[in-house]
């Protein structure tokens, strides 16, 4: 493992900004933690609420993240309070707690890591603590004590695993105690390693060394493996995005879910594996996993050539046993305690093709992805050392319904109001779909931004990105009057999010020009893209929603022109209204399967359509000035109002959401009032 401290970077740093500098170094290294795990702590002195100057231990709070540190992030409680506790022979989570509450510098600060006592009851006054990938294989097997012996001898101290709290923290002190002078660390068994020092800088560099003699050991032991034959690529993506569709379905039945998917040559090689079933179905390699993954993923193991029938029950019927096995673990271990978690896995494994992971959210969904991709080099690497050995099954239990490692559940920010939803929106690169598109996002849900310009695509995808995180927009090259590009985008949002659940039809062109002038190929190109597109993409994504079966919402982005054609805008207006047309006989058609279709009438918003031959015109047919057109559609209104595109996206919104839930085949006007327009 590479040692990325730089003495140029760290200069001039205080011991502060030291301990936030090395806990980032840490956090940003994946196989050492993933996600909020592992903590690191600084003794030092400050000045209390009466300018006395005391001890001070400065330990990571509960729920931030080591890749992000800063020097805020790190609680601060009273060092000999927390030192006074070696005097008790026993103390319960909850009074651990309450007492830790009472120590702190700063009540209204960070609350301490659940790690405390072990970072105040050990001596040396910095400390790191991590799940490394290559520990944690050494760790889950047979015996891992004598590995750890062979590999360290008397450099690291070894305790048995307990779960973290007051008993841990103490046998490990005293195991510390009970050492040879001038150790360098310990191992706590199926958990991770500590290591420290008397500046961040000393554990840190102790840490990464350490770290890099288990994995020298783990290559060592490593023997070479036959490649798995895997399927074509183009065979496995075309089951990829038949499959996802039900496994998000089976998974939303009670919540929707959006899945993450991770399919390369290491992955599928690792799930061909002979013993690839038995080893997966053993627990997780840390309790710091648990919360993120369950205690072991479903293994799905369906052919690719069943027909959406067979393949949708073998879906539903693999998810019901997994859901129904977590039920009966829960009752086993549980006795009352504890309200039972939600049964669906987090983690799926399909055999000769890859691994979902799912979440209420993306960001819920790349966690797992991330830790179970880490969790098979575990799995791999203790195989080779003599067997994968994690925590028992009990222990595990312990571990998940912990009431204070569920506390970091209760820190996540509340579910948006289309948490779990997929939607995708065609013309997304400008105007009314990129408004949509944002607006959608902004309720919570992941979004597939299809356009016909790549730039345009590209850049409603990346301004969605820098608002709600990396991965929750896919930009979409599409032109939707072609059938082969609408099957290829509308495939490409469901390899990337695991289906579609929202669709707002929007794309379209604005040709003018009277009757008798336009030529044939202006009337079928306006049909193509204004009639034509709107069914191919609404066929390809119903196809989607009725595997995922769950419902679903089409919002189709129609016209005022569609019940009041205004004049020379025949191709436009007619081919409009066989949108319309279309949306009411996907709402008679799928009623019964839960998808809803509505529709929404804009007028003059002034978009990209409104191209200066089009403002010309429009100008024209109503014998008025260029620049006098926006100012007579806005005094032709009876709100006599300027509709932006913002406005129709919020009316969108509306329709995607539960709230509208009983609506269907219904036109919303947002066009500031145009009476002649009324729906009738």
């Amino acid at each position: 493992m590479r040692d990325r401290w730089n003495d140029d970077e760290a200069d001039g740093m205080s011991p502060l900004e030291l301990l936030a500098y090395g806990s980032r170094l840490i956090g940003e290294e994946p196989s050492l933690v993933l996600w909020g795990g592992g903590n690191t702590s600084l003794k030092v002195d400050e000045a209390d609420h009466m300018g006395r100057t005391i001890p001070v231990l400065r330990v990571k709070g509960s729920g931030s993240d080591l890749k992000y540190a800063q020097v805020r992030d790190f609680a601060g409680v009273r060092l000999g309070d927390i030192r006074w506790l070696l005097g008790r022979e026993a103390m319960t989570d909850e009074e651990m707690v309450d007492y830790i509450a009472h120590c702190t510098m700063e009540p209204q600060g960070p609350r301490p890591s659940i790690e405390t006592l072990l970072h105040g009851f050990l001596a040396p006054r910095a400390i790191v603590h991590s799940h490394a990938d290559a520990i944690l294989t050494l760790v889950d097997t047979p015996d891992p004590a004598r590995l750890v012996k062979e590999i360290y001898g008397d450099r690291l101290a070894q305790v048995a695993y307990l779960r973290p709290g007051f008993a841990m923290a103490k046998v490990a002190y005293e195991e510390v105690e009970r050492a040879p002078e001038g150790i360098e660390g310990l191992v706590l068994l199926h958990h991770g390693l500590v290591t420290w020092g008397d500046t961040m800088e000393e554990a840190y560099h102790r840490h990464i060394a350490l770290v890099t003699l288990a994995e020298e050991a783990i290559a060592r032991a490593a023997r070479p493996r036959a490649r798995a034959r895997a399927a074509p690529e183009l065979r496995r993506n075309r089951f990829l995005v038949r499959l996802a569709p039900f496994l998000k379905g089976a998974l939303s039945r009670r919540d929707p879910h959006v899945l993450m998917f991770d399919g390369d040559e290491a992955v599928v090689d690792f799930l061909a594996r002979p013993d690839a079933r038995e080893i997966t179905q053993r627990s997780v390699a840390t309790p710091d996993h648990i919360l993120h993954t369950k205690g072991v993923p479903l293994w799905l193991d369906v052919a690719d050539d069943l027909s959406d029938a067979a393949l949708g029950e073998a879906v539903r019927h693999a998810v019901d046993e997994y859901e129904a096995a977590y039920a009966a673990y829960v009752e086993r271990y549980n006795h009352g305690r504890y309200e039972p978690l939600s049964p669906e896995p987090r983690v799926i494994l399909v055999p000769g093709l890859g691994y979902f992971a799912a979440g209420r959210t993306l960001a819920a969904a790349r966690v797992p992805l991330d830790i179970y991709r880490h969790t098979m080099g575990i799995i791999a690497g203790a195989q080779e050392l003599g067997g994968y050995h994690p925590i028992a099954e009990p222990e595990a239990f312990e571990v998940e319904y912990w009431p204070l490692e569920l506390y970091k559940l209760t820190l996540r920010p509340r579910p948006k109001e289309l948490a779990g939803k997929v939607a995708l929106v065609t013309g997304a690169g400008s105007g009314i779909g990129r408004a949509c598109a944002l607006a959608l996002a902004q309720a919570g849900a992941v979004v597939a931004a299809a356009d016909l310009s790549p730039q345009g695509a590209a850049q409603t995808a990346a301004a969605i990105e820098e608002l709600h995180g990396m991965g929750t927009a896919l930009g979409v090259t599409m032109d939707v009057g072609d059938k082969v590009q609408v099957d290829a985008g509308v495939d490409a949002a469901v390899a990337r999010f695991g289906g579609i659940d929202i669709v707002v039809s929007n794309a379209g062109i604005a040709p003018t020009g009277a009757i008798v002038d336009l030529t044939p190929a202006q009337w079928e190109e306006s049909f193509r893209i204004n009639t034509t597109g709107h069914f191919l993409v609404s066929q390809a994504t119903l196809r989607v929603m009725r595997r995922q079966g769950t419902g679903g919402a089409f919002v189709f982005v129609v016209t005022k022109n569609a019940l009041v054609p205004g004049k020379e805008f025949g191709a436009y207006s007619c081919a409009k209204s066989a949108e319309a047309q279309l949306a009411r006989i996907i709402a008679i058609e799928h009623g019964g399967d839960g998808i809803r279709a509505n529709m929404v009438n804009p007028d003059a918003v002034w978009t990209g359509l409104w191209s200066e031959e089009v403002r010309r015109e429009r100008a024209s047919a109503y014998h008025i000035a260029v620049d006098e057109l926006e100012d007579f559609y806005r005094r032709r209104s009876l709100l006599q109002r300027v509709v932006l595109a913002e406005d129709v996206a919020e009316s969108v919104l509306f329709l995607c959401t539960e709230r509208s839930s009983k609506t269907t085949g219904a036109i919303l006007p947002v066009d500031a009032g145009i009476r002649e327009a009324f729906p009738r």
